[in-house]
């Protein structure tokens, strides 16, 4: 059984991220007594502050990120006490031993490191020479992890290093998520589904992904990944994962990993011969968001760039479960609305007893965001007499997560994440050779558009990228739920 860390060591801990979601996450799980006892949260960057400076950050980002309702005093106080700080220079090895005093035994320390890719190298040798290494430490590491399959194993190669499988958790904040949990409580706790849950069953699935915001401050970096890099890889690849697998024996790390890479290494590739039939890249334009003008990517960016801010991608699963099943994917920002959804469209019934009028095959809606949400829509007759035979409609019968766990505090999907990496459940971590099989079938893509020189079609703002997305489903006769 794995023993809870006693020390949490938080790089990168004045960034963003950490004051946006690691110490709010934090926070909430303290105020819930879900810490352990004495658990010491020890924060480091570059940035040259003191222990009470760094309390004083954490109690603003807790201001501006927590409700008011739920940051009582003494509750506050009691957390604000449990962090100290110690300034580093990941690049200069000598820096780290002052970082083991102040975490002193490191038998039971949990790591998060959320830094610059190019960081992780010296991070991690200094890290092990320190000390702070050694059987007791796990180490937690954000995205981006490479730029494609080979600057990947550089990366997991200098983990590996000095930090076993065993004890490396790779972070898809996706998997920390409610709603995309959930998806296996579906699939594996309901009898109902699973049946169905194959090519007989199920003509295609549809997952989506979009984002409202443009370059937000991370123009280096966006441009240098583009959409497929940045959401496909990772993200998207996890839930289509997660919809196609196989039930695992246990809900255990080794058997639901197990299940996830093995469809990761089914996907069909897709070369260079069939980008252009399978894939759509696009670029957004000048447009408006919300009834708001925004600018168009190169405006943004202030140059001219063929990176991709959108892409749509028919995939299929290569295996007995999903033949014939097609896989759609597709993300993009300056897109309508903020959404996260899997479209799960079921075959249509074989034969209508009450003609073709009104008739619509079920469909599954799992809501990722902005609202969690599971629906379902079945055939019902409409009301009234029908002297000419039933009327059918299709009817929603929406769960609403947060209605029917009204009592439940929905969590921050760092909070789940931060608190199985502190008790070392690596369940909802991503394994190296899931990583490594998504990275291939990425790669090929991207070859495939090297090869062709596909260019990013362009899409004004506000819209559910270029025309050619749609094409690619209708197709198939099949249209993006919008």
């Amino acid at each position: 059984m794995t023993v809870p860390a006693t020390s949490l060591l938080l790089f990168g801990a004045t960034g963003d991220l950490a004051r946006r979601m690691l110490l709010p996450s934090l926070f909430g799980l303290a105020s819930d007594g879900l810490l352990p006892e004495g658990l010491k949260i020890i924060g480091t960057a570059r940035s040259a502050l003191d222990s009470a400076a760094f309390r004083d950050l954490a109690a603003k980002a807790l201001e501006q990120f927590v409700e008011a309702e739920r940051r009582p005093p003494a509750t506050v106080a009691a957390f604000l006490a449990r962090l100290a700080y110690v300034p580093l220079d990941a690049t200069k090895t000598d820096g780290f031993a002052a970082l083991a005093a102040e975490v002193g035994d490191p038998g039971r320390l949990a790591i998060f490191l959320s830094t610059a890719p190019s960081l992780f190298g010296p991070t991690i040798a200094g890290l092990a020479g320190a000390g702070l290494a050694g059987d007791g430490a796990r180490l937690a590491l954000e995205k981006p992890l490479g730029s494609d399959l080979a600057s990947s194993r550089v990366i997991n190669d200098a983990v590996a290093a000095a930090y076993p499988e065993s004890r490396t958790f790779r972070i898809d904040h996706y998997l920390g998520k409610e709603t995309v949990q959930n998806l296996l409580a579906l699939r594996f706790g309901n009898v109902l589904f699973e049946p169905l849950w194959n090519a007989a069953g199920i003509d295609h699935v549809q997952i989506s992904v979009g984002e409202t915001v443009g370059l937000e401050g991370r123009a280096d970096y966006y441009d240098g990944m583009g959409a497929l890099r940045d959401m496909v890889q990772n993200h998207m690849l996890q839930l289509l994962a997660l919809v196609a697998m196989e039930p695992p024996a246990r809900f255990d790390p080794t058997s639901v990993r197990d299940e996830k890479v093995k469809v990761l290494r089914s996907l069909r590739p897709i070369t260079a011969a069939g980008v252009a039939a399978h894939t759509v890249r696009g670029q957004y334009g000048a447009g408006a968001i919300a009834g708001q003008p925004v600018a168009g990517y190169a405006d943004e960016l202030g140059r001219a760039s063929n990176t991709e801010t959108f892409v749509a991608i028919k995939a299929h699963v290569d295996n007995w479960r999903w033949k014939g099943v097609p896989f759609y994917l597709r993300t993009g920002k300056r897109m309508p609305g903020r959404l996260s959804e899997i479209i799960v469209q079921f075959r249509a019934v074989p034969h209508s007893m009450f003609g073709d009028a009104g008739m619509a095959a079920n469909k599954l809606i799992i809501s990722i965001q902005p609202e969690e949400n599971i629906g379902l829509t079945m055939m019902a007759k409409v009301p009234g007499l029908d002297r000419d035979g039933l009327k059918l409609r299709a009817v929603p019968l929406d769960i609403g997560m947060q209605n029917a766990f009204a009592d439940v505090r929905r969590r921050i999907a760092y909070e789940r994440l931060l608190l199985d990496l502190i008790e070392g459940q690596q369940t909802l971590f991503v394994r190296r050779d899931e990583v490594e099989a998504q990275w291939t079938w990425i790669d090929g893509i991207r070859a495939g558009w090297t090869e062709t020189t596909m260019p990013a079609r362009p899409y004004a703002a506000g819209n559910w990228g270029p025309a050619a997305a749609i094409a690619l489903t209708e197709r198939d006769g099949v249209s993006w739920h919008d």
